[in-house]
């Protein structure tokens, strides 16, 4: 739990590229400390991993491999790129070309990691879910319920105001950040949409173990 929401963290700190930090190299020390966080979590799942290729396939478990599959390649990218772009800890290997691939690559994968990132955790809110519907006051969970649709109503108004899907098809290939409506206000426009796609990732997996 805490690896899982420290990368929450830091992948949203990051989603902000360098305008968040006057130094680029702020930017080039968290992106490590993610890809470090993700080795961490990779060797505590490593089991896992090891049984991708074995046992039968119900729908749950493809999209669950499907959604785990897709942060992998995608954290790849990140890091094949990140290391391409570096301008400071990774200047050593003196890396030539390449810097026009590695900027939409990054770009691309970033946010197609963001994406998958927020499926994932839709996979394992189990907790929270059984929390709200645990029994308790019926105002108590009326109001939970509707804080979490008026959460999940802004991400789908910021997935769009903040073109976020044109960055998931290239339709725009250069990162935008609005100056005048601040950091804080970014971040709480990816975190709800973080909420929107777990929340749906979360209503689909539960069907599917219903079904099978």
């Amino acid at each position: 739990m805490p690896v899982d929401i420290s990368m929450t963290i830091l992948s949203v700190i990051l989603m902000g590229g360098n305008y968040l930090f006057p130094a680029d190299i702020v930017h080039e020390i968290l992106g490590l400390a993610l890809f470090l966080l993700w080795a961490v979590h990779i060797s505590l799942n490593q089991i896992w991993y090891g049984a991708i290729f074995k046992g039968k396939y119900n729908p749950y478990r493809v999209m669950q491999t499907f959604t785990n599959c897709g942060i992998l390649i995608c954290t790849i990218f990140l890091m094949i790129s990140g290391i391409i772009l570096s301008n400071h800890i990774f200047t050593f290997l003196n890396i030539q070309g390449g810097l026009g691939f590695a900027r939409i690559a990054h770009l691309l994968a970033s946010h197609w990691y963001y994406l998958f990132m927020s499926l994932h955790i839709g996979l394992h809110v189990g907790m929270i879910s059984n929390n709200i519907n645990q029994p308790q006051p019926t105002a108590r969970k009326i109001i939970l319920r509707i804080l979490l649709v008026l959460a999940c109503a802004y991400g789908l108004y910021a997935f769009i105001a903040r073109g976020v899907w044109k960055y998931l098809i290239l339709r725009q290939q250069f990162f935008f950040f609005d100056l005048e409506r601040g950091y804080i206000l970014f971040a709480l426009d990816y975190i709800s949409i973080i909420i929107l796609f777990a929340t749906i990732s979360h209503l689909v997996a539960t069907r599917l173990k219903k079904n099978r």
